[in-house]
């Protein structure tokens, strides 16, 4: 049996060099399931109109993909903003793998639940293009900045992972009321619908929790915080923080423990 029933992804940014393509694949490995979904911003188009940057990791990612899909795993793909050309094939598969634009999802305990990306409720993605183009400029720079920090971090034996976007995110007023409002805007929409909640991405901000009485999940993304959301069989969600899994493991001794993980 699969190790999950469900394995929810966003926000991969293939072609692009912030992308942590071995760390998703040492997730992966590590999480089997019956369903995989991709929600949104799995190839980052809009940065790749600016240069691509595909590495061998990033190449196996879709390789792995492919093969799940191949061996029987339901593999979804729920396009982003950044990978929004591929909505036009709605209902087509490639290679095993259905593209559709939204999808709800039931639980094994009878929970549905919304799966789409989300930029449909970023008021600044739908309607000031120009805005969001330079977000992620802005974005991009930012995870630069994370690469040399991570990389001076590891020099000077300072354990532990430290995100700048994270830092920037939590800091700035203007960023933490857009994640408000993202959220609210979500939840208002999936109560119209009368589902259970949401499992969505977009805003790069991985959550799980009950707002209004309606769960509200972020898958986070794999270009700074590597988060993930998943399934258990009994339909329990829990959101996988595979940065935080990861930094820990060298620090155990003789004995390794795999470290306790948020569930819901």
């Amino acid at each position: 049996m699969p190790s999950v029933r469900a394995v929810f992804l966003s926000d991969i940014h293939l072609g692009t060099r912030a992308c942590q393509a071995d760390r998703l694949l040492d997730f992966l490995r590590e999480y089997p399931a019956e369903h995989l979904y991709l929600l949104g911003d799995i190839v980052d188009f809009w940065a790749m109109r600016r240069g691509i940057h595909w590495s061998r990791g990033q190449n196996t990612v879709i390789q792995k993909v492919l093969r799940r899909a191949r061996h029987g795993e339901r593999v979804v793909f729920i396009p982003g903003n950044h990978d929004e050309a591929l909505r036009e094939y709605e209902g087509t598969a490639f290679g095993d793998i259905l593209v559709i634009n939204e999808h709800v999802h039931e639980t094994a305990d009878g929970r549905r639940f919304l799966l789409v990306h989300g930029d449909q409720f970023d008021q600044v993605t739908r309607y000031h293009r120009w805005v969001a183009v330079l977000g992620d400029l802005a974005y991009g720079l930012l995870m630069r900045g994370n690469a040399w920090l991570s990389w001076l971090r590891r020099r000077t034996g300072r354990p532990g992972y430290w995100s700048l976007a994270g830092y920037a995110k939590r800091k700035v007023k203007t960023a933490l009321q857009f994640i408000f409002d993202f959220e609210r805007a979500v939840i208002h929409h999936v109560r119209e619908r009368g589902l259970d909640g949401v499992i969505c991405g977009h805003i790069h901000w991985a959550a799980m929790k009950e707002v209004d009485g309606l769960t509200y999940v972020n898958c986070g993304d794999w270009v700074d915080s590597c988060t993930a959301i998943v399934e258990h069989h009994d339909g329990r969600l829990e959101l996988v923080d595979w940065n935080g899994i990861q930094e820990s493991l060298p620090a155990q001794a003789d004995e390794v423990q795999v470290p306790e993980r948020a569930a819901a």
